[in-house]
Order: C-alpha cells, then structure tokens, then sequence
C-alpha cells in the first residue's frame, strides 16, 4: 500500500506556530502563534457526493475556496495556556472568554509555564507543566473552573511531559468517556487514571521521547510514541501491552526526531496508519497492523523547520504546520491505467508535493542523491532545541477544544 497527499493550500502565519488544534466534528482549526495570538480558522467543507466529479468542483479542490479567519485575539482562547500563567476558556464560535485560572506555581514559589495542555473529556482538563506537574481540573458548568486550585496533582514523570493521548473507553464504561491516558516525559511513559492515579511508570528508554498517539480499537488498541533517534514504539494491546513491556520498533528515519504524530482515520487509510512530522520537515505515513508495517508515504511541508503539529479535520484532510506555514492536504486517489500514465502522474505529484509556498520543486528532495549540486542551494535546516521552560523549541497542544480534542 502506498499513501500519498496533495497539498490543496499553503495558509502563512503572522508568526510562528505555537501549537494547533483540529476540531473533530466541523472543519475548523485553532491556531496558536509565538506572538501570544491565536485564530481560529475556518475550511471550505468538503460536498456530500463524494463523487470525483462532484469534488473536483468543490472550492476546497478547485482552487477557489477561501480559509476564513472566524476570529483572531491575543493571549489565546478556547482552552489555552500561556506563559503569561493563565488558563483561558472561551465560546469557539465567538472567542468570548468565560473563564480563567492561573497555573499553580512550581515548587518554589516561581511561574510553572505549561506544556500540554488537553481536553480530556467535556468533564476533565489536563494541564501539564514545566516542573512535570501535571494538573487535573474540572470543565463541567456547577465547577468551580474559575478556582485557584486543580482537583488533583500527580508527577508521572522526573521531567515535564511532551505528549498525552487519551486510551480508549473499556466495553463496560457507561459514559463512553476517556479515563485513563498514556504520557511522555523526558525518556520515560507512563499511564495515568483520572480516579486512581499514577498506574505505571516505564524505565528509562535511553532517549528522549516528543510524541505519541493511539491506533486502533479497544482490541487490538496499538500505543505508539516517538523520539529523538527516529523509530517507533509500538505497543500492542493498549493499556496491557505497556505495563507488559510488549514493544515493537518501527524506523521511520534513523537519527531524525519525530516531533509530532497523529493517527490517519480509517476512512483515509486502512491498516493502523499514523502520520510522523519529523525535524527535518517532511511528514511520514507508517502502517502498523499485523498485515504488514513500515513506511506507506512521504512528503515534504517544510525545507527549514520541523513538523510542529499534524491533525485530521471531520472531512479527512491533513492539516500540517511547521514554522509560520500551516499545510492543508487531501488524500490523492488517481488511478492509473498503465505504468506511463503512474510515471507521469507522480512526477507532477512530486513538485507539489514538496514544493513550497505553491512553488514546484524540480526533483523529490526525499530522492535527491547527497552530491547533487543542488543540495548547496538548499536553505539550511535549524537544528531543533528540546529545553525546558520559555526556551522550549515546541510546545505541545496549549490550546484544545473542549471535549473534542
């Protein structure tokens, strides 16, 4: 199986990428900027015939359609954190703020910035911090969100936690609601419950881990992380095959980090696929089932900086960001009717693949040999810096939608 995407829009930001975060029913995203902003964008929806016919006449494919900036404001909204030490919540369709809380202090009595913050459920808000505090507060109306203090406290990790993804319900769960999550921080994971705490802490896998996400049903549910030397850890499982130590490895791209990661539905791939935004820009698509695994796919969003973030919206479109461009991809499903028409085809894919800014590159970047005198004229890449507090390279998911994150 191959996977592959045509960018349909290259959307610059007024600044660099802070954080994002897709809705899960309505084609909207959230934007966090480094500047302190956030907007809320709007994509053109995608027609209920899914027809090739019908879609090729569609705004979002015929190059027509408009990203409308619903709202922009400044120090974020939604559920958003900041370093400013504030938790804000706010209508998505207005921007309104509704409430806010201020982020406990470190130990030490010194402002505690936020690494990930994530709605859990429309009940719980799970908000991590640099000291590896990780907070719990309640999102329900009668709560008192607009309290100093969290609900609970618990410290998974030594070091501050770079990714959550929530596990799925169990079959007997009467209110269908996550309750238990998966968590990176520093080298090592951990699982958490909402009721019961800490429920395991890994040993220290020797390499710092940015990234996880969750494939699969409940049986056989797949946790998968990534890290700095560029493979996959996979547990097979869930919940069972973490504490059980069931890893598998998958190597996306030796040496590279793998900064951000998302599962593709099933709708747009089949096989337990996920997205990888790597450092050096491109995004990788790895299938994970037992039918057969490895790399299916990839491509490039960026010549310079790494994949900050990756999200599906409800229509099945890629979102990607990286730098101060935020990349908006659709499945391609072209088919062939011999190998020359395939020849053809992937070789105009390939410019827009990995062109940038709506330029056509003349060769895959991803192909191109190392003495290719090219290579000279190429932008160097920033080497990414993973450090603690305000100094942070990356923030992980600072804004998220409540009970659809």
């Amino acid at each position: 199986m191959e996977l592959s995407f045509n960018s349909i829009c290259t959307f610059p930001l007024a600044a660099d990428l802070f954080a994002l975060a897709v809705h899960g029913t309505s084609p909207v995203i959230a934007i966090g900027l480094a500047s302190g902003h956030v907007q809320l964008q709007r994509l053109p929806a995608l027609p209920s015939d899914s027809s090739p016919k019908s879609k090729a006449n569609t705004p979002s494919t015929n190059g027509h359609g408009t990203i409308e900036t619903v709202w922009r404001t400044y120090y974020g909204q939604l559920l958003s954190a900041g370093f400013e030490g504030i938790v804000k919540a706010a209508a998505t369709e207005t921007g309104q703020v509704s409430g806010k809380i201020a982020i406990p202090s470190d130990p030490n009595g010194k402002p505690d910035p936020p690494t990930v913050l994530h709605a859990l459920n429309p009940q719980s808000l799970l908000l991590a911090t640099d000291s590896s505090a990780l907070h719990i507060y309640d999102l329900r109306s009668n709560s008192t969100f607009a309290g100093a203090k969290p609900q609970q406290t618990h410290h998974p990790h030594c070091d501050y936690i770079s990714s959550i993804t929530p596990l799925t319900p169990s079959e007997t769960s009467t209110s269908g609601y996550s309750r238990q999550w998966f968590s990176t921080g520093g080298s090592t994971t951990a699982v958490t419950d909402i009721r019961k705490g800490v429920m395991f802490e890994s040993g220290d896998f020797e390499e710092e881990l940015f990234s996880s996400t969750l494939t699969g049903s409940i049986d056989p549910a797949r946790i998968i992380a990534g890290g700095e030397k560029g493979a996959l850890k996979i547990w097979e499982g869930g919940l069972k095959g973490v504490m059980e130590g069931k890893e598998k490895k998958i190597t996306i791209a030796k040496g590279e980090s793998l900064e951000a990661m998302c599962s593709v539905p099933a709708s747009v791939a089949e096989g337990n696929v996920v997205a990888v935004g790597l450092g050096d820009g491109t995004v990788s698509f790895a299938q994970t089932s037992h039918k057969g695994t490895g790399v299916v796919g990839r491509m490039r969003h960026h010549e310079v900086e790494g994949v900050a973030a990756l999200g599906f919206d409800s229509d099945g479109r890629l979102i990607s960001g990286a730098g101060n461009v935020v990349k908006v991809w659709e499945k391609n499903t072209e088919t062939f009717s011999d190998d020359e028409d395939r020849s053809d085809s992937e070789e105009e894919d390939s410019g827009k693949l990995n062109g940038i800014n709506g330029s056509r590159a003349k060769n895959n970047p991803l192909e191109e040999s190392e003495d290719d005198s090219s290579e000279e004229e190429r932008p160097k890449r920033k080497k990414r810096k993973r450090n603690k507090g305000k100094d942070k390279a990356k923030v992980n998911h600072i804004i998220a939608f409540k009970g659809m994150d």
